[in-house]
């Protein structure tokens, strides 16, 4: 299974091959203002779930038990206060899971205005 990739306009901090059951890794830090970026890929039926120390923030991925070439993969981008710092990445996972991630840094994406209802008060 390969890590994940990231845009050409991001760079890679950290990467982790693929690994079955639970890993914790470490990446370096980044420049303030930056955005962290986690791509994860999985496969096997079961749930991951993934915890990025020290910002505290975490999801939870489900996998499914298919080939290499259509295993589930996820795209997470977290802005948050102090992602600039180095940390840890924790992931739980029954051992019938595979999973590979690869940790970047990049611009943060700009939340979209939300439309116009149309509606005049």
């Amino acid at each position: 299974m390969k890590t994940p990739e990231l845009d050409d306009s991001e760079t890679v901090v950290a990467r982790h091959g693929e690994t079955r059951g639970g890993g914790t890794f470490e990446f370096g830090e980044g420049e303030k203002g930056d955005a962290l970026i986690i791509a994860v890929r999985c496969q096997g039926k079961g749930e991951i779930e993934v915890s990025v120390k020290p910002v505290n923030v975490g999801f939870t991925l489900e996998c499914v038990d298919s080939e290499a070439s259509t295993s589930t993969s996820t795209y997470n981008q977290v802005s948050v206060a102090g992602v600039e710092k180095k940390g840890t990445v924790s992931v739980q996972a029954p051992s019938s899971v595979r999973w590979s991630m690869t940790i970047g840094r990049g611009e943060p994406e700009q939340a979209e205005a939300p439309e116009p209802s149309g509606e005049t008060e």
